[in-house]
């Protein structure tokens, strides 16, 4: 997600001496701090998963996304990786029903949404290049949940990224 920052300040009312309970912990004296506030102007969103069924509990969300996103803030892919990669032989009959299906219904036949889906596993590397080429001087916040394998792999190309372009790469992970 792209983010750009913006500093405002907090003013914090004086807490009054005629107030009848002061809770100690929650008392705050007067203070002007800066506050960082982030304006997300894209987001970019995948789904990766090795069962087709992993989309059915997830596909009403993606189809409301899809359906509010109307000034294309957020881009959403959908990988299904216990398929062949697109452009193999092996996976070409379903890669082009699945786009015919998509171009006339506007349906993936694959996960049931409005979300088209790609087959094997995205190529990080190439997903973080054509992010940062999009969003030149941009902070671009890294949201993992998954296995710690992919976590690492994330975090080291967010690492690469950040020292040889201007875009600049945060990750963040969560374990389930």
């Amino acid at each position: 997600m792209e983010e750009e920052e913006d500093t405002s300040t907090d003013l914090y009312p004086p807490v009054g001496r005629n107030k009848p309970h002061v809770d100690l912990g929650t008392l705050m004296r007067v203070t002007t701090r800066p506050r960082k506030v982030l304006k997300t102007t894209n987001a970019y969103f995948y789904w990766v998963t090795r069962e087709q069924g992993s989309f059915d509990w997830f596909k009403g969300v993606m189809n409301e996304i899809a359906d509010m996103d109307q000034r294309n803030i957020i881009e959403m892919h959908n990988y299904l990786t216990s398929v062949y990669e697109e452009g193999d032989a092996r996976s070409a009959l379903i890669t082009m029903l699945q786009a015919l299906n998509h171009a006339k219904n506007g349906v993936d036949v694959v996960s049931g949404t409005k979300v088209r889906t790609h087959f094997a596993r995205p190529n990080w590397k190439k997903v973080l290049a054509k992010i940062a080429s999009k969003h030149p001087y941009a902070k671009i916040g890294v949201f993992y949940c998954g296995a710690p394998v992919l976590a690492q792999e994330l975090a080291k190309l967010c690492h690469e990224f950040n020292g040889k372009c201007t875009t600049k790469f945060e990750f963040h992970k969560e374990y389930f």
